[in-house]
């Protein structure tokens, strides 16, 4: 409880004392108008001034006036007891609603504390604690055990875990090591590190998000802006109807002054937009509120409203759907030629490559030869013989087999290798236990890469292969000897996601990709995405969208899931702009409407349900007030309710909304 929360309560005990006291006394004159007197000041005395201020700054009809002018009129018509009731209840629905904002503001402040207070640099051999807008990219800083990541950078020495579940949502710590990215507002917990720092304050992540929580509350909901235009109508009306009904029965039918006056107060009491005022702005405060802590930051309640509408997905491919790390998922010989020859020989092939088809070639002969020296001596990475090691890219890799390596641009590779344990070869393929080493004598042309080399080389090959991915096709001089299929593999979480986007209502699954047509055919295909294009530039992107968006129903919204490095303009143009990857990613934060604050696309489900839940929420409040309120106003104009119900019907119905948009705050995974 706050240090204002603590005295507005004793300040409501005090009032509470006294009223009680007064109806106990009720009818010793003065005595009881005194305690009356000493609750309502204690209470409330606070609002009349308030509603003054408001008056002076021009605007004069707000829940303050409202109050004041009720409760002014309650004492007026001497019905001192219910004008201190009014206003004792009605301060303790405004402390109901402070506590409530609060608690909502607990879920971002705990997001706000990932800002690093120091950092420790190192500037010629000593080590100084300064403010992290102070340190300049290149510079060395030390973060120990404990201490808060203070700016974003490579682990030049240490390994260490990371707790990032103030940006993430995740619990599980993130192990790191030398030569790993490290991003700011995370904490160390275990390692001493040493950090090469690559990014200056003001374009960190910890201040990009920061940035970006501050700027959600200027960006609100439909529903929040209704309610912003109804209550400004909605006030004066309800004022100039409390008149009429003060003045016109009296007037016309010639019945008693105070007994509409009466009415017109309680008019005014259960007429309050508090309940829709305060609930409706709270609870998308709070499913904000409840997003961050899955990690999920959205730059509005205007796009959390949008996800709870979604009709249409759209997915970019690689670092989306897919993982955009190449790996060797099908290795296809010949007859008469073992997988394990067919790899050996497409690794040697590759070995002076840098391009990341040649390096996950490269990897996946690596695997095997740790998994053949695992069978052989019982261990992952025990040294081979001849002093190699296993696990090290190039390791394996006899250099004296290769004679020469020759890059045929836009076709592949042509090598000439010694056949293993030959003059010149020495004993080391053979003794490194290289899978299918041969005796035979001299050396051979191998030609490695796409369909255009075989055809170049009058190769024959026996069946061209249509995958998912890059084919490189392998000839042992004019002998076609296989093929290696390297694709770019599926995110482990992606088909939960899908699943459980279909689950939520969303119609239609899309992928575009910059890749060949086939590629997103096959992955589309594998995934059980609805419809997929493919060779598609970002201006294509953003046209393809722009056709999709108009294809949409009525009242539904379309995202689009990107990386938010070269999706920018189409995650721009989208109703909601998904970034994936956020961490560490300037542009994902820049041009998303919506980040997820790691890679897995199933927090787009959990968006979507916190965003339905938060709207479910919000249509109750507006539903149940304005319901109630209706009733009441009619039974008070009629006579048929006094103020203690129409006090029900404002603090009542505000307390209730209230607690009820609370329960945004809240959300499980399921």
């Amino acid at each position: 409880m706050t240090k204002k929360q603590r005295k507005m309560t004793i300040r409501l005990c005090i009032s509470a004392v006294f009223l009680i006291t007064g109806l106990i006394a009720e009818g010793t004159h003065p005595v009881d108008w005194i305690f009356f007197a000493v609750s309502y000041l204690s209470a409330g005395y606070d609002i009349p001034l308030k509603a003054l201020r408001t008056i002076r700054g021009g605007q004069v009809f707000d829940e303050n006036f409202l109050m004041t002018v009720a409760t002014f009129g309650a004492i007026g018509i001497g019905a001192y007891e219910e004008a201190v009731a009014v206003m004792l209840f009605y301060q303790v629905g405004e402390l109901f609603n402070d506590y409530a904002v609060n608690k909502s503001r607990k879920s971002i402040s705990d997001l706000m504390d990932i800002n690093p207070e120091f950092a420790n640099v190192l500037r010629d051999g000593n080590e100084e604690q300064v403010d992290p807008v102070e340190v300049e990219i290149g510079e060395t800083v030390v973060i120990r055990p404990g201490e808060r990541v203070p700016l974003d950078g490579i682990v030049l020495k240490g390994t260490s875990s990371l707790d990032t579940k103030a940006l993430t949502g995740e619990s599980m710590p993130m192990e790191i090591h030398e030569g790993d990215n490290i991003v700011s507002g995370s904490i160390n917990i275990n390692g001493l590190l040493e950090v090469q720092v690559t990014k200056l304050y003001d374009d960190s992540t910890v201040a990009k998000i920061l940035e970006l929580v501050e700027n959600a509350s200027s960006r609100k909901a439909k529903a929040e802006n209704f309610i912003t235009r109804f209550a400004r109508v909605y006030t004066p009306v309800v004022v100039a109807l409390a008149v009429i009904l003060a003045v016109i029965p009296p007037l016309l039918l010639g019945q008693p002054w105070s007994v509409w006056l009466y009415r017109a107060c309680s008019f005014l009491v259960v007429s309050c937009p508090c309940a829709l005022v305060i609930s409706v702005p709270l609870s998308f405060f709070g499913g904000l509120g409840a997003a961050s802590k899955q990690g999920i930051l959205m730059k509005g309640s205007n796009y959390l409203e949008a996800m709870g509408t979604l009709d249409t997905v759209v997915f970019d491919k690689t670092g989306t759907l897919t993982t955009g790390r190449f790996q060797v998922t099908e290795v296809v010989p010949e007859e008469g030629v073992s997988r394990e020859e067919l790899l050996t020989l497409a690794a040697y092939g590759e070995s002076h490559s840098t391009h990341p088809i040649a390096l996950s070639v490269l990897e996946a002969y690596e695997r095997m030869v740790d998994a053949d020296l695992k069978e052989q001596h019982g261990a992952v990475g025990l040294a081979a013989p001849n002093g190699h090691e296993s696990g090290k890219k190039g390791a394996v890799i006899d250099q004296s087999r290769i004679d020469s390596v020759e890059e045929i641009a836009g076709h592949g590779i042509h090598a000439v290798l010694r056949e293993a344990g030959k003059p010149g070869a020495g004993e080391a393929g053979k003794e490194a236990g290289a899978p299918g080493s041969t005796e035979a004598a001299g050396s051979f042309d191998l030609y490695i890469g796409n369909e255009k080399l075989m055809k170049r080389q009058g190769i024959q090959v026996s069946s061209w292969k249509e995958a998912a991915g890059t084919t490189l096709y392998a000839a042992k001089g004019n002998t076609f000897i296989g093929s290696i299929v390297i694709s770019d593999t599926v995110r482990e979480d992606v088909p939960a996601a899908l699943a459980g986007l279909r689950r939520e209502g969303v119609r239609s699954l899309v992928m575009l990709t910059g890749d060949k047509e086939s590629v997103g055919k096959a992955v589309a295909n594998q995934l059980g995405l609805d419809r997929v294009f493919g060779n598609l530039l970002p201006q294509d992107k953003v046209a393809k969208v722009e056709e999709l968006l108009s294809e949409k129903p009525e009242g539904r919204s379309l995202a689009f899931v990107g990386d938010g490095i070269n999706d920018a303009p189409v995650l721009s143009r989208a109703d909601v702009g998904i970034a994936m990857g956020g961490i560490g990613s300037d542009a994902a934060v820049e041009a998303a409407d919506v980040v997820i604050m790691n890679d897995e696309p199933s927090k787009i489900v959990d968006g979507i349900r916190i965003a339905r839940k938060t709207v479910g929420i919000v249509r109750q409040n507006i539903i149940f007030a304005i319901g109630v309120k209706i009733l009441v106003l009619i039974l008070v104009a009629l006579g048929a309710a006094n103020m203690w119900m129409a006090v029900f019907g404002d603090v009542g119905v505000s307390v209730i909304a209230i607690l009820n948009a609370i329960r945004a705050l809240t959300y499980k995974r399921s």
